[in-house]
């Protein structure tokens, strides 16, 4: 069995190199796997599925091609595509995860996230988050003209990369305690998350359980994602630009 995990493109039409290198991920590496988990920030940003993106419609059409041809797609909200709702996934054939999810891969039960509930020491975003993530507050701003929803999305990008400038590399980073917490919770020992775009597979990192933390790469420079099988993890990195244009 092959399994794959990826979080953090932040797909946009300003960076069409991350959109041909996630087409060949599509129509190559993961042509094989039996299943694909796409663990939020896929798009930079999601302001509705009703708001037109022609520059995506191929990246859109692959995976729909991968859902045919019999690889399970899954979908975990992030917090860039949070609204990413049921047209979206009806379109590309995934089924929606929920925030915290428990799946059982050929090494064990594992715990799935985005990874941005583990920052708990940013107590302004994680204000933030539960405001957005109100089911009244996505209803009113989805019933809201596309204009001015690109309005007010630009308006929060912008204040948030500001924000993010004022606070320290620990504050961005998950918290080890709630690390330890979800762990616990879900009684498993094996956490796979993205959002810190800080990857790297650590074990024993709160000192209190055996517990493994996989943490996958942003797209950038370069291509990140973990391949889960019989034998193991492995969190693979590729040049993006290396990828055929």
């Amino acid at each position: 069995m092959k399994l794959l995990f990826i979080s953090d493109l932040h797909l946009k039409a300003e960076r069409p190199d991350i959109t041909r290198a996630f087409l060949h991920f599509l129509t190559e590496t993961a042509s094989e796997a039996d299943a694909l988990y796409l663990l939020g920030d896929i798009f930079e940003a999601w302001i509705g599925d009703d708001l037109p993106l022609p520059e995506f419609e191929p990246i859109l059409a692959a995976l729909k091609s991968l859902s045919d041809q019999g690889c399970q797609l899954y979908f975990q909200h992030g917090n860039r595509d949070f609204l990413v709702g049921d047209a979206f996934l009806q379109k590309i054939g995934a089924t929606l995860l929920k925030e915290k999810q428990i799946v059982t891969l050929p090494i064990g039960p594992a715990l799935l996230m985005h990874g941005d509930q583990l920052c708990t020491d940013d107590k302004e975003y994680q204000e933030f988050r539960s405001m957005v993530r109100d089911a009244k507050w996505q209803a009113a701003f989805l019933a809201k003209p596309i204009n001015e929803r690109i309005a007010i999305a630009k308006q929060l990008r912008a204040a948030s990369q500001q924000r993010a400038t004022e606070k320290s590399d620990e504050i961005m980073d998950v918290n080890p305690a709630a690390v330890c917490a979800v762990l616990k919770e879900a009684n498993v020992e094996l956490l796979i998350h993205g959002h810190t775009h800080r990857p790297a597979i650590h074990y024993n990192q709160t000192g209190e359980s055996t517990g493994i933390r996989v943490v996958l790469g942003d797209w950038d420079r370069q291509l990140w994602y973990l391949l889960c099988n019989e034998n193991g993890l492995t969190l693979v990195d590729e040049p993006i630009e290396s990828n055929p244009v």
